[in-house]
């Protein structure tokens, strides 16, 4: 998503092949896109992009697209969410038509439903995912921002493989659905594994971002107060860093990557160095101990707000 919208203006095509590339030939296989990951000029720039740099890779690569939602930016004015669900079938089947299309392959390995829609009930979603792996258009599916009862419902028309919700030391509220995931044998794909950066550690007080093409602008966790609220976070992802000869951002990643086997977190990048920092986070072990020593000390913590809620 970072290389095409809401980080800033899109990046620079050929760098972020290479990019992409890189990751690939580190072993990583698993790349998330989405039909909306654009800016207003080119609302479908990221499915091309991500589809142009693993071409030659296909058979290597999981690539994860979504369909189900566009962006109002106008809704903000009014205080609401820029984010518009519509989940009916043939805007599914026209979705799908465009990212295989964009994308210039013949299926897509997991095809999210991006959000869930209040006016589509889960169950009709589920039968078009049914027909489209049956197609051969898609070969598994998910939900994206889901609750346990979207989950059940969904999966007992047609068995999902993965959910994948907003995760981080910041945002543990959806730790709740770890024991249906378990029961239904379906993966956990975190999204801003970092507090959309703060985790890295990266930033601080008095750091300005663009409020045309940046959303990190609009996010409550990088105000200056919410980084005085965030020091004692902080100063122990630096001292378990230390510890572990890591970086913060790889204690982060590590601590969700040895809680539980089937969680993936999907952290995005523009440079190398920090591509290879964050592979180098499958590296760092963590016993269960110490993972429970971390979530107890979270449980504790003051923390500012967060972009898009805790969930706690």
């Amino acid at each position: 998503m970072g290389m095409s919208h809401a980080y800033g203006a899109p990046a620079d095509k050929k760098e972020m092949h290479a990019l992409i590339a890189a990751a690939v030939d580190m072993g990583i296989t698993h790349f998330d896109t989405a039909e909306v990951y654009g800016s207003p000029d080119d609302p479908h720039d990221n499915e091309r992009l991500v589809g142009a740099a693993l071409a030659p890779y296909r058979e290597k690569a999981v690539i994860a697209t979504k369909f189900g939602v566009s962006f109002d930016m106008s809704l903000l004015k009014q205080g609401r969410s820029p984010i518009v669900t519509d989940a009916r079938p043939e805007v599914i089947r026209s979705s799908v038509e465009g990212s295989l299309r964009r994308l210039g392959t013949d299926y897509i390995d997991l095809y999210y439903q991006h959000r869930v829609d209040p006016q589509i009930p889960v169950e009709e979603v589920a039968g078009v995912m049914e027909a489209l792996i049956r197609e051969g258009k898609i070969r598994h599916w998910g939900i994206s921002e889901a609750t346990e009862d979207d989950i059940r419902r969904a999966h007992a028309v047609c068995p999902l493989t993965a959910v994948q919700n907003r995760y981080s030391m910041m945002a543990r509220g959806y730790e709740k659905l770890f024991p249906v995931l378990e029961e239904l044998n379906i993966g956990f794909v975190a999204f801003s594994p970092f507090a959309n950066g703060v985790l890295t550690g990266a930033y601080g007080k008095g750091d300005a971002f663009d409020a045309k093409n940046d959303m990190r602008a609009r996010m409550p966790q990088f105000t200056s107060e919410a980084m005085e609220q965030n020091a004692e976070l902080l100063t122990l992802l630096r001292s378990l860093a230390e510890e572990k000869g890591a970086t913060s951002g790889q204690i982060a990643l590590a601590w969700m990557l040895c809680k539980k086997p089937y969680i993936a977190p999907i952290p995005g990048t523009r440079k190398i160095v920090r591509l290879k920092e964050n592979a180098g986070a499958a590296d760092i072990a963590l016993s269960a101990a110490e993972v429970a020593a971390i979530d107890e000390k979270l449980s504790d913590m003051p923390m500012s707000a967060v972009f898009g809620g805790s969930g706690s």
